[in-house]
C-alpha cells in the first residue's frame, strides 16, 4: 500500500462519508486522478483480499462502507432495522427525480398525476433526494435531485449507469422504468443495501 493509498484510507475512515474528490486533492495536494487511482488500488485491495470493508466512487465522491456480505450480521449486532423498501409511488417519484433533475414536486406531480407531497418528504427524510436551490420563476418553486445515498442505494457510481429512460413517461413507462430500478437495486438477490418493508404512501 502506498503513502497515499494509506492517507485516504485513514482520511474516509474518518470521515465516515463521502468526500468529494476535489476536497482530498486539495487537502492532500494530490491531482484528482491521483485520487481515483489510489482509491481504485484500495478498493481492489478490499475486494481481493475478502476483506469486510469497501470502497465506493460515488459521481465525484468517495466512501469507504462496509462490504454487503455482513450487512446482515452488522443489522444484528448495532440492532438496526433494515430500512423499508419504497412503494411504487415513492418509486416512480425517485424515478421522475433522477431522470429530470433538478425538479420541483409541481413537475412530479405532473408526470405522476396525482399530488407527490408526502412521496416526497419520505424520499427526503431517507436522504434519496434533497433540495438543490429554487427555480426562478412565480413563487420560486424548490428544486429536488438525487444524492450519493441514492447511488449507494443503486449500486451505481453515476447517473450515467442508470437504465435507459422508457419510451413512455406514462403509467407503462414508469412500470418499466420501476421494474429496472428494482432489478439494479437488487441484481440476482444481493443485499445491496436493500430497501426491504413495504412504506405506505
Amino acid at each position: 500500500m502506498t503513502e497515499l493509498s494509506a492517507a485516504l484510507e485513514a482520511v474516509l475512515f474518518a470521515a465516515g462519508d463521502s468526500v468529494p474528490v476535489a476536497r482530498l486533492s486539495l487537502i492532500m495536494e494530490r491531482g484528482e486522478e491521483e485520487i481515483i487511482a489510489a482509491a481504485e488500488e484500495l478498493a481492489e485491495q478490499y475486494e481481493a483480499g475478502g476483506r469486510g470493508v469497501r470502497l465506493l466512487r460515488l459521481d465525484k465522491r468517495l466512501q469507504l462502507c462496509s462490504a454487503p456480505d455482513f450487512a446482515g450480521l452488522i443489522s444484528k449486532v448495532l440492532e438496526q432495522r433494515k430500512p423499508p423498501m419504497l412503494s411504487q409511488p415513492a418509486l416512480e417519484t425517485l424515478a421522475i427525480a433522477a431522470y429530470f433533475q433538478p425538479v420541483t414536486r409541481a413537475y412530479i406531480d405532473q408526470v405522476r398525476g396525482v399530488d407527490s407531497a408526502y412521496t416526497v418528504g419520505v424520499l427526503l427524510e431517507r436522504g434519496l433526494l434533497e433540495p438543490c436551490g429554487r427555480l426562478e420563476a412565480p413563487g420560486r418553486p424548490a428544486l429536488f435531485r438525487t444524492t450519493d445515498v441514492f447511488l449507494r442505494t443503486m449500486g451505481i457510481r453515476e447517473l450515467s449507469e442508470l437504465p435507459p429512460l422508457p419510451e413512455s413517461t406514462g403509467g407503462e413507462g414508469l412500470e418499466k422504468l420501476r421494474l429496472q430500478i428494482e432489478k439494479l437495486q437488487n441484481p440476482e438477490g444481493s443485499e445491496q443495501m436493500a430497501l426491504s418493508e413495504i412504506v405506505k404512501e
